[in-house]
């Protein structure tokens, strides 16, 4: 199963430019990976996003996903919202919570469960945190460390570097595999806009014995705002 999502993990930290206050993205991926895992039993995911941001910093929205855990849950659905604060030119702090649901089968509320987290962007570098109280409906304590760093190579294309950590802080409620209690994932993506669309192609990898296959990931996406 799975853990912190998509849109947290992918998007770049929530921008308080010059945005409309409302915003739809509709994103098609060749595998919704999170963190390296496939959360669509390595078939493509269709997802879409609704958001809002104010001017002050604040924002919220709602995204979702089609998945295959190999049961009868099918759809991912998770609402969120934060705020958004630029401490200098170069300095930029986004909190905030959200809250993850699965539908499809009597169970599948059985996996919701609450995260915090906290992302801190120093230039085109940026240290994010995740943390679970009850992760994935378990009681298990849990959170992910990452480290991103953007090559911004020209205004449409840019290539992400990224690294991060799972670490389950309750092994007897969760692990990732047999005796494993953490596990560290890797991403190389290139990132590209062109004719209104944003693309994306990368390679992810795992240090886990399960999913430990480098794997290509492709997306396309557009976002509009009204």
């Amino acid at each position: 199963m799975k853990s912190t999502r998509f849109w947290l993990l992918m998007l770049p930290l929530v921008s308080h430019q010059a945005l409309a206050d409302w915003s739809a993205t509709l994103t098609a991926v060749s595998d919704y990976l999170f963190n390296g895992v496939s959360q669509t039993d390595e078939k493509p995911a269709l997802q879409g996003s609704v958001d809002w941001a104010s001017q002050n910093g604040w924002y919220a929205g709602v995204w979702g996903s089609n998945v295959d855990f190999g049961d009868d849950t099918k759809i991912e659905a998770d609402i969120y919202g934060g705020y958004y604060l630029d401490l200098s030119d170069s300095l930029n702090l986004d909190v905030g919570l959200a809250q993850y649901t699965y539908h499809g089968a009597s169970y599948s509320s059985e996996g919701n469960y609450p995260e915090a987290y906290m992302k801190w962007g120093i230039g085109n570098t940026s240290f994010n945190l995740w943390y679970s109280w009850d992760y994935f409906g378990t009681g298990a304590g849990h959170y992910i460390v990452m480290l991103n760093h953007n090559v911004q190579v020209s205004d449409s294309f840019s290539i992400l570097l990224g690294i991060d950590k799972s670490t389950s802080l309750d092994k007897d409620k969760w692990q990732w595999e047999a005796g494993d209690d953490d596990y560290i994932h890797w991403q190389a993506t290139a990132n590209f806009s062109r004719w209104g669309l944003d693309m994306s192609v990368g390679v992810q990898g795992t240090d886990l014995d399960s999913y430990g296959d480098t794997k290509v990931l492709f997306t396309i996406g557009r976002t509009f705002t009204f």
